[in-house]
């Protein structure tokens, strides 16, 4: 629709009017007397009595009525006090022949808009509908702007968040200042159980110099992939000063999830990724020191060589395969398994066959915490061949057995030490 037609609409709509009264001639007298078409008003319904004028007023949901005080079954004040709360922004207008202190308090504490003694004045009641018309239009355009604003706000919201993060990574916030603009960006209103940076690259494009339109295009493509992934989770995704993409999400998140991120974009984008997902402790002032240590573990999973970067998507893409080993990948990779594997110790720290348990097992703590799997279930899942080499490998890694772990017995939870990433 339409500006022009939106404003046309506006213009011929009419301010809906009832007329209370028990007396059919008062109420011929107040329907003749006024001019309602120049007032662009339209008397909607006339009623002679208190319940009959409810009935009518919220039917027609009308904008201004005309109440005499004495009426049968239901009376004048009695009528506005209904009216006042199911038609809160309906303008009353009282017409009575009761001359009463009583009733002149009764009506102040209505939000009555005028108080008429019968017999009305023609000119003055002309004069009173036209001051309401004014007031009534004028609320509507306030109305009208505030819809207009807050409209402007939502499209604002992705821009506002994003310097509402910057500001709270940089530790330029209170907790006080982030709570209250959580909830203004209608965010959740405490701190979020992940915060995530992800740095992407092409290594081909990195060689040349690239348009920032293009690199523009595939920040948009990277956050995308990003929130289809994270649609059902409340999150907020923004970027830093350093063109990095950060990620904060409220509520539960598995290790596998973010994965599949990167491993989605490196899939259909092409790129080189490296992310690093920490959990949080619920504390607002630890996420500027937390975003600290997740983007320094980018940068240093980014100086990865490119043959331990491919080495590392693989085994996190395959580590529950049964019979995974160094020589497949290396094979796949089509380097020496001897070269792999220095190169993982070199730059990782590990060996080949630790990063698959470490993977392993980080996953196994979340089956234990999240499912009623059986622990031979777990185990066929994470590749083992048995179900005693896998709680051999848990006791080992872990220090109980994954019964005891489940059951609790655990003394310094494994999940916690784990959960945030692996060796940089």
């Amino acid at each position: 629709m339409t500006r022009d037609l939106m404003e046309k609409e506006r213009l011929e709509a009419r301010w809906k009017v009832l007329i209370a009264d028990d007396e059919p001639i008062i109420r011929e007298g107040i329907r003749s007397a006024v001019d309602w078409h120049a007032l662009g008003m339209e008397v909607a319904a006339e009623a002679e009595d208190g319940e009959e004028a409810l009935e009518l007023a919220l039917q027609h949901q009308v904008d201004v009525m005309l109440v005499d005080l004495n009426m049968p079954i239901m009376d004048g004040i009695t009528l506005m006090k209904h009216v006042r709360k199911q038609l809160p922004s309906c303008r009353l207008i009282i017409i009575t022949g009761h001359d009463e202190f009583q009733y002149a308090q009764e009506a102040i504490r209505l939000n009555v808009d005028e108080y008429l003694l019968k017999p009305a004045n023609p000119e003055q009641l002309q004069k009173v509908l036209h001051d309401v018309k004014m007031s009534l239009e004028n609320d509507r355009r306030e109305r009208e702007h505030l819809l207009m604003a807050s409209r402007q706000i939502e499209r604002s919201y992705p821009l506002l968040r994003e310097r509402f993060c910057l500001e709270w990574i940089e530790g330029r916030m209170s907790d006080g200042e982030v709570l209250e603009q959580l909830e203004f960006l209608q965010l959740p209103p405490a701190c979020p159980d992940w915060l995530g940076v992800i740095r992407w690259s092409d290594p081909a494009v990195e060689r040349t110099l690239i348009r920032e339109r293009d690199r523009q295009l595939y920040a948009f493509a990277v956050e995308n992939i990003v929130k289809e992934w994270l649609e059902d989770r409340q999150h907020v995704l923004f970027r830093d000063g350093g063109g990095l993409i950060a990620v904060m999400i409220w509520g539960s998140c598995s290790e596998e999830l973010l994965s599949k991120i990167a491993e989605s974009i490196m899939r259909y984008l092409k790129l080189s990724v490296s992310h690093v997902f920490k959990p949080l402790a619920g504390r607002l002032s630890d996420i500027p020191q937390t975003y600290r240590e997740a983007r320094q573990a980018v940068y240093r999973r980014a100086s990865l060589s490119p043959v331990v970067q491919r080495a590392r998507l693989r085994i996190s893409e395959g580590y529950t395969e049964r019979g995974l080993t160094l020589e497949q990948i290396a094979e796949e990779l089509n380097v020496n398994p001897v070269y792999l594997s220095r190169m993982l110790k070199q730059e990782l720290g590990v060996t080949f066959s630790q990063l698959v348990t470490e993977l392993r097992m980080k996953r196994a703590v979340e089956l234990l915490n999240t499912t009623d799997l059986t622990i031979m279930e777990i185990a066929e899942q994470l590749g083992y061949e048995t179900q005693h080499y896998f709680s051999t490998v848990f006791k080992k890694t872990v220090g109980i057995s994954p019964n005891r772990y489940r059951r609790g017995e655990l003394v310094q939870a494994y999940g916690a030490e784990t959960a945030g990433e692996s060796k940089d």
